[in-house]
């Protein structure tokens, strides 16, 4: 059975692009949007890009993103995101 390994302590994400992370040069994020709305989650090479690639999260969800350490993550609202990996 895979389980989740928290590497990182969970942190609030940038609510725009200039405000961007990398979440500890994560190369996998569990993102939680623990909000009642449906959240878009923006995904880039560097802050502040106009070359971000997006998908939405419905309000109260949880997904695993996997990204190069540089690349930086923004979401249209405030939500929780941590450093993870994953082990047997």
């Amino acid at each position: 059975m895979q389980r989740t390994k928290i590497i990182e302590t969970e942190v609030s994400t940038g609510a725009t692009a200039g405000a961007a992370t990398s979440i500890g040069s994560a190369t996998c994020v569990r993102v939680h949007n623990n909000t009642g709305s449906i959240v878009t989650v923006g995904v880039s090479t560097i802050v502040g890009a106009a070359t971000t690639n997006y998908f939405t999260m419905p309000a109260n969800s949880v997904e695993f993103l996997e990204k190069l350490p540089t690349d930086v993550i923004w979401t249209s609202s405030s939500i929780k995101a941590a450093k993870v990996g994953f082990t047997n």
